[in-house]
């Protein structure tokens, strides 16, 4: 195992996974390769110790074993190139170094808080959290089953938690970032419906209902165009009743 460096106490490593793979010793990016990166994203996203038998296997699913394994010690060895402490290895475990900061698990933190109703939530309230509910996980990863799995998960986690924040923010009459929050949740996943839902209620407590009545009509379009589907009654009550909502012609 090597020891930390004075530089990673002074000034702490941080990994970044939204937005895409980025390691960082304060304000210097550290360089590191491919393998090793995979290596290092796949630890922390475990967020616990893994057999290297395990960590080899869903890396390289498509060798043999023995060259599983090779490759788990190379990625390894470069990983230590690095100069900094990354990874905890024992001759049967592999973790991610307890002492670097992952965006990630503070953004799964916080958003579950936000989908938890028993809890207060005002001090996440912010424009960070929305930030990072925002990022999609590794982006331009896409070739590894483990990834996409990774990927899905934490997308279906933050939109939740984006309508969770819109509701929020609209309850304590901050309309404008639960306009914001909504937004989000909307332009990462158009065709959901409850996005939708939370964004027009946003603007319906702020007394925008012009905004309200085209953010329906906006959903209204998109589900037709790509599902061929009519907004819920859920939805579609939201609206005060003298609103005329077009209906499309029949055939």
């Amino acid at each position: 195992m090597i020891a930390e460096t004075a530089h990673d106490i002074r000034h702490g490593i941080t990994l970044r996974l939204l937005k895409g793979f980025a390691l960082s010793a304060g304000p210097s990016r550290i360089s590191i390769s491919s393998s090793a990166q995979r290596l290092v994203a796949f630890l922390a996203l475990q967020d616990m110790p893994r057999s290297r038998t395990y960590v080899a296997g869903m890396l390289w699913p498509d060798t043999t074993v023995t060259r599983a394994n090779a490759n788990l010690r190379s990625s390894l060895w470069r990983a230590m190139r690095t100069g900094h402490q990354v990874i905890d290895a024992s001759a049967q475990e592999v973790a991610i170094a307890k002492h670097i900061h992952v965006d990630i698990h503070g953004a799964v933190l916080r958003a579950h808080r936000l989908l938890d109703g028993s809890r207060p939530c005002d001090d996440i309230l912010t424009t960070q959290t929305r930030a990072e509910l925002s990022a999609d996980l590794l982006p331009d990863w896409s070739e590894s089953e483990w990834v996409l799995i990774e990927q899905e998960q934490y997308h279906q986690l933050r939109l939740h938690a984006l309508e969770a924040m819109a509701e929020r923010l609209t309850a304590a009459e901050r309309h404008g970032e639960a306009v914001a929050a909504g937004l989000a949740a909307v332009r990462a996943e158009p065709l959901r419906e409850s996005a939708h839902r939370v964004l027009v209620k946003a603007h319906l407590a702020a007394g925008n209902r012009g905004a309200a009545l085209r953010q329906y009509e906006q959903c209204r379009r998109v589900l037709h165009d790509e599902l061929g589907l009519a907004p819920s009654p859920t939805l579609s009550n939201l609206l005060p009743e003298h609103f005329e909502r077009p209906t499309f012609a029949a055939g």
